[in-house]
This record gives structure tokens, C-alpha cells and sequence, in this order.
């Protein structure tokens, strides 16, 4: 699992002295890499270390990495899996997309066969450009025999342009995902903490990740005069990307609501979000907290406890929204901070992410979230 970390120099002989070290003590080992946008030319010095050293290498390019303190951007975390897990890296999932993942989730699965009295985990880290996450996710889900637990989150360039992120060995690939299969429950927290008007309304049509219409009307309108008359903001297509993290959508379901944050508009007033809304969906406009009304670090730590950890995790593996971060500024690091009181973690580490993804419990369903803190537990 994650035996280790540690943040290093993006220097070839700096990360050859942390995994001589590993190596030594766990020769079975791989190794969780990962890469700040401002530091992607390093994938191909760290593909060759590895092959120096012979560590299997799975790793991602994030906006910027986390720890205690606040955000990196330079240097690479370097993770130790005590033991090589079974892994599958896949490139270009727009065509075909569910099949092939459902495909690469079997084959994780019999390789490393689960105690039939236990659900082993899928941890993921998708492209964030790719529009369809949920759905490749609950496609990929409805057609396995056996599923397992779900926790991921996406990866990608904070301007969402298009670049490859994800790499192994060998490759660098975009629009796709790597996939680690951990043949135990891990035990994590995925909360948010936004909540929204009660008011509701429906995307009439919508495709992907794109609102084309809200009640029947161009999207950008209706998002117009809901934040007018809910919040009293005028909002503008010039002022709309220092507004829109702080008023994202909430897209209705059964059992909660999930964020979907606006980051672009289309030429026909249609709204790009992060994550998809299928058409007749019922919305809600969310207003994202303050940080001293938000009970997002204490729903962690309540999360992790009821999760049967005896005692509190010595460290834990976190990947904190990059939306939440545009929403709280500079008190972004001061949440990191009370979750790390909250949790009574030693450490925090890990990146800033483009959407996250748990496991709904009631169904033990796939859920795809922005704006949301994910917490690992060793």
C-alpha cells in the first residue's frame, strides 16, 4: 500500500537515492509518482531512473502537489507501494472508452484475486479533459461481474487544456486513465460541504459536460438571473470566471447533490462544467462556504474514525480541488491545516485535483464530485 513518501528534487540522482533506499527494504516495490504542471518535462527523467533501478513506475501530472503547509510547484512526490500492484494505463477513452475500462478492472481483479469476504478498491486518476468520466465510470461498473470499491481523482493542467498526464514505464498518454487495484477496503473520507438553494431547476438539454439549456432556455441566461435573484450578483461573460467557482451547479440525485463547477462558455451561451450532467437533470445553485461556516475538515475526520481506524492516521494521502482552492485563496492552506488538526495526521501529501471520485455506500455505486477533499488513510 503507501508504505512511504517522500518529496524530492525533480534530479536524477536525488530520486535514485530514495528508491536505492526503498528498494532496499521492499524489493517488491513500485512507485507512485507524482509530477506540478511546472515540472512535466521531468516524466522521461523519472521513466529512466526507474528503469535503472527496475521499479515499476505509475504516475500523473497535477496541477500542484500538497503538503502540511499548503501547495508545491516544483519538485515530485514519490510514493512507495511496499508491493507492486496490479495497475493498467489506458490512452484515448473517448471511443470505446467503458469496454476498455471494464476490461482493464477484470483484469486488475484476477490478478490480484480479492478474500470473497472483502471488496478490494479501484483507485483512479483520469484525464480530467475527458468529458465523460461518470459515465465511462458507470458504464464500465453495470457490465463487471464482481466491482470493486471506488476512489480516484483527475489530473491535468488547471487552464484545462489539453496535455498528456498519465505514465508509466514507458508512456505518457492523455484522455485516459491509470487504474491500481488494492485488494482491500482503503480507508478514505470524500466530502465537499456545499449546500444549495432549494430552488431547483432542469438542464432540458445538456451533453457531456456541456449545459446547452436550463428550463428551456440558453444556459447562461438562466445562470444569469439565478445568481442575480438568489445572491444578488450581476454576473457577465467578462466578470463569469470570478464568479463561477464561487456559485457552482448542484446536480440532483437520489441520494445527494453533487458539485459540477462552470469553467467555460460556449458560443450558443451553453455552460462547460467539470464533470457531466445528463439531460433533464434536476440542478440547484450552490454557494460555496466560508471557510469558518465550512464543515468539510470535520466530516473528514468524523469519516475516517467511523471508518475503524483505532487510531488516528499517521499520515494521510490528500488531493485537494483545485476549484476549492480558487474559492478559498489563500485560506486554502488554512483548511489544510484543520484537516490535518481534524485528523490528527503527523503528515499530509499529495496534489491539487481537477474532480475527485468515491463510492456511494448505500449502493455501492461510483460517484463522480468537484469541490471535494479526498483523504487515504495508510
Amino acid at each position: 500500500m503507501f508504505t512511504d513518501h517522500r518529496f524530492a528534487e525533480a534530479d536524477p540522482a536525488a530520486i535514485a537515492s530514495v528508491l536505492q533506499d526503498w528498494k532496499s527494504r521492499f524489493p517488491d516495490m513500485a512507485l507512485l509518482a507524482m509530477l506540478p504542471e511546472a515540472e512535466k518535462a521531468g516524466v522521461a527523467m523519472l521513466q529512466a531512473v526507474c528503469h535503472t533501478h527496475t521499479v515499476p513506475l505509475l504516475g500523473a501530472i497535477f496541477p500542484a502537489l500538497m503538503d502540511a503547509t499548503g501547495f508545491r510547484t516544483t519538485g515530485v512526490l514519490l510514493i512507495c507501494l511496499g508491493t507492486a500492484p496490479a495497475s493498467f494505463l489506458l490512452d484515448e477513452l473517448a471511443q470505446d472508452g467503458a469496454a476498455r475500462l471494464q476490461a482493464g478492472i477484470e483484469t486488475a481483479l484476477q490478478a490480484r484475486a480479492t478474500d470473497a469476504a472483502t471488496s478490494g478498491t479501484l483507485f483512479t486518476v483520469f484525464d480530467a479533459m475527458l468529458p465523460n468520466i461518470g459515465t465511462l465510470l458507470n458504464d464500465a461498473h453495470s457490465a463487471l461481474d464482481a466491482a470493486p470499491r471506488y476512489l480516484g481523482v483527475n489530473a491535468g493542467s488547471e487552464t484545462f487544456q489539453p496535455m498528456p498526464c498519465l505514465f508509466d514505464n514507458t508512456r505518457l498518454v492523455q484522455n485516459g486513465v491509470l487504474g491500481v487495484y488494492f485488494p482491500h477496503a482503503l480507508k478514505a473520507a470524500v466530502h465537499h460541504a456545499y449546500e444549495g438553494s432549494i430552488s431547483q431547476w432542469r438542464a432540458t438539454s445538456a451533453t457531456g459536460n456541456r449545459i446547452v439549456t436550463i428550463n428551456g432556455r440558453p444556459a447562461f441566461g438562466v445562470y444569469q438571473e439565478i445568481i442575480r435573484d438568489e445572491y444578488g450578483v450581476q454576473l457577465t461573460k467578462e466578470n463569469f470566471y470570478d464568479y463561477a467557482v464561487h456559485f457552482p451547479f448542484g446536480l440532483v440525485t437520489a441520494m445527494d447533490i453533487l458539485v459540477r463547477i462552470p469553467v467555460g462558455l460556449g458560443e450558443d451561451d451553453s455552460i462547460v462544467c467539470v464533470g457531466e450532467i445528463a439531460p433533464d437533470s434536476m440542478l440547484r445553485l450552490l454557494k460555496a462556504p466560508a471557510l469558518a461556516d465550512s464543515t468539510c475538515a470535520r466530516n473528514i475526520g468524523e469519516t475516517l474514525q467511523a471508518n475503524a481506524l483505532a487510531t488516528p492516521a499517521t499520515s494521510l494521502l490528500t488531493f485537494y480541488c483545485a476549484g476549492r482552492r480558487m474559492h478559498f485563496g489563500a485560506e486554502a492552506a488554512d483548511e489544510i491545516g484543520q484537516i490535518r488538526g481534524g485528523t490528527q495526521a503527523t503528515h499530509l501529501y499529495g496534489a491539487l485535483s481537477l474532480g475527485e471520485i468515491d463510492t456511494l455506500d448505500v449502493l455501492d455505486y461510483p460517484r463522480f464530485h468537484n469541490a471535494a477533499v479526498v483523504c487515504i488513510a495508510p
